[in-house]
This record gives C-alpha cells, sequence and structure tokens, in this order.
C-alpha cells in the first residue's frame, strides 16, 4: 500500500526545492592564473613582454633562420622521468642529475612525457617557414643509442630533423653550457622555459633573439624561474 506524504515532509521538499541554489559560473583568472604559473607573486602580467605565436611569425625576416628549442619543460612535460630518476637513484636530493646511469636509465622514457601544445604552435610555425629547427637540451647523453632525437620526430613531425644536442657534462669555456652549441649553430633565435635559456641566449650574443616558454605548475623543477626577469619576451599561454 502506498503510503500518503506526510503535510510536514511536503513542506519540507517544497522548501528545499525553492531553495535550490543556482549553479556558479567558474571562470579562470587571467591574473592569477599567470601570477601562479610564472611562479611570481609581484610581477603583474602587464609588465612582462607577452608575444604570441602569430606575434612572432609576423616579427620574424622573410628569409629561413635557425631556431632551437630546449626540451625539459619547453616541448616537453617530462617530470614524471625525473621524478622516477631522482626517487630510484638519489631520493630527496638532486645528486642523481651528477649520475650516467641515471641518463642511461631514463633514455626512452619521455614516450610518457606530455608533448605541450604551444610546442606544436611553434614547430609547425617555423617549418611552415622552412627554418631549420635545432634542439639544445641540457641532459647528458646516453651511452647507448639514445631515443629521443627519434621521439621528437614522431611527436612533432620535425622535418631535416637534426640530432639531439645534449649539452650536460660537455667540456666548454662558457658560463653556460648552451652557449657553446647556440654559437656554434648560428642560432637566430632560442626558445627555453629556464633562466639559463635566456641568459645563454644572450652571452652568445646581442643577435640572439631569445623567448622565454612558461613552465607547467606541477613542475618537479623547482624553483620555479623568475618570468621575465630579464625583461625577455614570453610566450602567452605557453604553459600547456
Amino acid at each position: 500500500m502506498k503510503r500518503p506524504l506526510s503535510a510536514l515532509a511536503f513542506l519540507a521538499l517544497s522548501f528545499a526545492g525553492a531553495q535550490t541554489a543556482p549553479v556558479p559560473v567558474l571562470a579562470p583568472n587571467p591574473v592569477n592564473k599567470a601570477l601562479n604559473i610564472s611562479g611570481r607573486s609581484l610581477q603583474m602580467p602587464e609588465s612582462i613582454r607577452w608575444v604570441t605565436v602569430d606575434e612572432i611569425r609576423a616579427s620574424l625576416p622573410d628569409r629561413p633562420i635557425n631556431v632551437s628549442f630546449d626540451i625539459d619543460d619547453t616541448v616537453l612535460s617530462s617530470s614524471g622521468c625525473f621524478w622516477w630518476g631522482q626517487q630510484t637513484f638519489s631520493p630527496g636530493s638532486t645528486e642523481y642529475l651528477q649520475k650516467q646511469l641515471f641518463w642511461d636509465a631514463v633514455n626512452g622514457c619521455d614516450r610518457f612525457s606530455i608533448p605541450k601544445d604551444s610546442a606544436r604552435a611553434l614547430i609547425k610555425m617555423h617549418q611552415d617557414r622552412n627554418d631549420q629547427i635545432f634542439f639544445i637540451t641540457g641532459r647528458t647523453a646516453p651511452r647507448q643509442m639514445e631515443l629521443l632525437t627519434p621521439l621528437l620526430v614522431k611527436t612533432f613531425g620535425t622535418k631535416n630533423m637534426h640530432f639531439v644536442n645534449f649539452a650536460g657534462g660537455i667540456p666548454r669555456e662558457t658560463k653556460y653550457d648552451k652557449t657553446p652549441f647556440i654559437q656554434s649553430l648560428k642560432i637566430d633565435l632560442h626558445y627555453g622555459d629556464a633562466d639559463s635559456d635566456i641568459t645563454a641566449a644572450m652571452e652568445a650574443g646581442p643577435q640572439v633573439r631569445a623567448i622565454r616558454v612558461i613552465r607547467a605548475a606541477n613542475s618537479t623543477n623547482l624553483p620555479m624561474p623568475a618570468v621575465g626577469s630579464f625583461n625577455e619576451e614570453v610566450l602567452r599561454d605557453s604553459a600547456w
């Protein structure tokens, strides 16, 4: 037998339905996003020299140029490989970065790294211009055949791919490890997320243009760099 709804219960349900709160509309706060991703709490976005892919394209000469990219946190979100390496070889410290065994073991790990959409857009733009694209990484080369070059070709469809340049552990006379490669490859434009990417380009000479790519907020590469601290151009929406 169906039991009738009591008057008290009916009133309670009616009141609950009448008081249902509207679903809030969530919208990103562009100011907070820029500050959080950059890792700075004082620098306002207006003080940063933001650029877009279209603006970069419009600013380039009509002729092809030589362009270089850092890899980790610039074109690939590869923190997972480095997190694994730290937990495996030197928990709680960065000593693993000095171990050749780590660089050998992590070779091929980037099949699990996430390509950045901003990198796809940049690489496509430069390939459409027939620019020469190089990759310069601070990693130390593995002792076995490196697997990073073919992975980048597969991931980004890079045409006329040059082998990745591994700067880690290479003797140099410059302050920054990527500077000799930027110089020898006659790079006109270098992209990177780290302060050392910007300063390496500056050290290579005034003819080299440096553009910052924003490091993802969940990167394990801490502390976050000071975006805009060298008055460099910064690619908008490049944390992903």
